[in-house]
């Protein structure tokens, strides 16, 4: 048992994170509309009432869930926060969105499954506009340092073309040339 406030708030944020963990693993295998909080609270080996002591419906969970994944993977988007993308900060992001491609599978499919489905869609979207908006507007911004007429379509053309290699790279993880693909990213983006 925990013997302070903090070791309490840091073993309630640690059981929440593995809630999340295995809600998202069902979310991905089995969609959203065939995962129960039953399922969730067996996969995550608690009881269904602790279940509800974290998060008040399925349709919560997966609101934090993709805000948490969006939150994580944008802060590395402008490390040093001064809204301003520097080539440097650019290719770090390009490299760090291919790491987190690689190692976070379960949470891009559930990305894809949300876009798929507008039911589930209207849950996250308004958390997804929050994080993505200020993305794609530095990102805008950095393409018109690069002299592009049209700045705001090449970051809605990169944030697409981002999509479709997490898509084909999750259908064909072993065969996809992920490392090749991203120098050719590097080589036409910077």
């Amino acid at each position: 048992m925990p013997r302070t406030e903090v070791q309490f708030k840091e073993r309630r944020e640690q059981k929440r994170i593995h809630i999340m963990d295995a809600a998202l693993e069902l979310f991905a295998e089995k969609g959203f509309a065939s995962t129960s909080i039953t399922m969730i609270a067996k996969h995550a080996s608690i009881s269904k009432g602790l279940m509800y002591n974290y998060f008040e419906s399925k349709e919560e969970l997966i609101i934090s869930i993709v805000h948490d994944g969006f939150d994580k993977f944008l802060r590395e988007f402008d490390p040093n926060e001064d809204g301003v993308l520097t080539d440097e900060e650019f290719e770090y992001f390009i490299d760090k969105t291919f790491e987190v491609l690689k190692i976070s599978l379960h949470f891009w499919k559930l990305y894809f499954m949300v876009m798929a489905q507008p039911q589930v869609l209207k849950l996250v979207e308004k958390k997804l506009m929050e994080l993505v908006i200020p993305f794609i507007t530095i990102l805008s911004e950095y393409f018109a340092t690069k002299g592009h007429k049209n700045p705001m379509a090449y970051a809605q053309f990169f944030g697409a073309m981002l999509d479709g290699v997490s898509l084909n790279y999750m259908m064909d993880t072993d065969n996809f040339p992920i490392e090749e693909i991203k120098q050719i990213i590097k080589t036409k983006f910077i």
